[in-house]
């Protein structure tokens, strides 16, 4: 990793555009940051010309990608990781957490051995952040593309061993309504992990002792979760306008433009604000493959029309997007500027996770973590922590 200046960009910084600025990347850092000419070239210093004319964000951050390029996070293999890694970098992202299905708890555990061993060592494409645990602790009648065969409650023993993972896993979710759920978040969040309310069907009651115990966002918005309903005749309200309603929890939703209708995200944009929403792919092993038959957590999916489904047709499978694709579906089908779809996807999950002293912004002493995009926002260049890790902007690059 040497000096590289990227000269003459729309630079994302993403609270605004800073229009023909160049950016300094020094090592893995982030350096000055000035106008047209304002930066002196260096001897050994790579200049890399944006024309006025390409954009330079912040690295894309997914918080919850299950697979990517043939390959699934519960495989539990370090080839696994790396190949997920390198799919998604040429979406634009920088960093994930690998998400781990419902499954049998030692699968569950063969996977977050493998994430613990990679660590934060490079992977030649995306950098991993620590696990997303995503099951097996959900409702039944929520469990969308879950395996119902492998959902349970809670338990003390499955607490103390998820506790000895700790250094591996990010976030979780889990339904806050089951038996011992409330004291599994608690003790979750005090070992400084994210704990998320995900395929539930609490009431706005049991969402706040959630909240009260420690969880803090909420997974895919209207996926998996409970609505407003009837009991004893009285209206409840779910999940749904819980997350709506209270401003401790953040939320993420799947902008792939297939999950949700456009009037939904400007519906939850509206009514969380946009620091309190990030956009996540949810993206299965068949991102960036062919369309045709593929698998979940044990699951068979068929992707079809850009969309993966449960091959009975029954629910959605996760899905098949990249991070670039949430972009230009912010932009073109919700109406987002572009400064503010760029935020949903950098910023703000830094942000929930509580790495936006180093990551989801342009300013100087950040990570050197940057996507460089062209007018119809698709990724020309990926940079982690300095190293260039997807090239298709340079003359007779190399694509990794």
């Amino acid at each position: 990793m040497g000096i590289i200046l990227f000269q003459k960009f729309r630079v994302l910084t993403p609270f605004r555009i800073l229009e023909n600025h160049s950016v300094l990347v020094k090592e893995n850092k982030i350096g000055v940051i000035g106008e047209k000419g304002a930066i002196k070239a260096e001897k050994d210093m790579e200049i890399i010309d944006g024309k006025g004319l390409f954009y330079l964000s912040p690295g894309f951050i997914d918080i919850h990608v299950h697979g990517g390029g043939g390959a699934d996070c519960l495989e539990g293999t370090r080839e696994a990781l790396e190949v997920m890694a390198h799919s998604h970098a040429r979406g634009g992202t920088t960093a994930f957490c690998p998400t781990i299905t419902t499954a049998p708890l030692e699968r569950i555990f063969r996977s977050l051995d493998a994430i613990r061993e990679i660590g934060s060592s490079p992977t030649g494409g995306a950098r991993i952040l620590g696990a997303h645990v995503e099951g097996p602790y959900f409702s039944k009648s929520q469990r969308g593309a879950q395996n119902p065969d492998f959902l349970r409650v809670p338990s003390r023993e499955d607490l103390e061993k998820f506790l000895s993972y700790q250094e591996a896993i990010k976030r979780i979710s889990l339904a806050p309504e089951l038996p011992g759920a409330l004291e599994f978040g608690r003790k979750m969040r005090e070992a400084g992990i994210m704990v998320a309310i995900g395929h539930s069907d609490a009431t706005y009651d049991e969402v706040l002792s959630a909240i009260e115990n420690g969880f803090s966002h909420v997974t895919h918005i209207y996926s998996a979760m409970s609505g407003v309903q009837r009991i004893n005749l009285y209206r409840v309200a779910g999940v749904i306008e819980s997350a709506l309603l209270r401003d401790e929890l953040t939320v993420e939703m799947i902008a792939d433009g297939k999950h949700l209708p456009s009037h939904l995200m400007q519906f939850v944009l509206k009514n969380k604000g946009l620091g309190q929403v990030c956009a996540v792919t949810d993206a299965m092993e068949a991102a960036g493959m062919p369309e045709g038959e593929y698998k979940i957590g044990g699951l068979e999916v068929i992707v079809e029309e850009g969309v993966a489904k449960l091959k009975d047709r029954s629910a959605f499978a996760g899905s098949v997007a990249t991070m670039d694709l949430l972009v230009r579906t912010l932009v073109h089908l919700v109406g987002l500027p572009l400064e503010e779809a760029v935020q949903l996807v950098s910023f703000n999950p830094a942000k929930f996770l509580g790495l936006d002293h180093r990551q989801g912004v342009i300013a100087p002493g950040k990570d050197a973590d940057l996507v460089v995009l062209d007018s119809n926002l698709e990724v020309k260049m990926t940079m982690v922590q300095g190293e260039i890790v997807y090239d298709n902007l340079r003359e007779g690059a190399v694509k990794k």
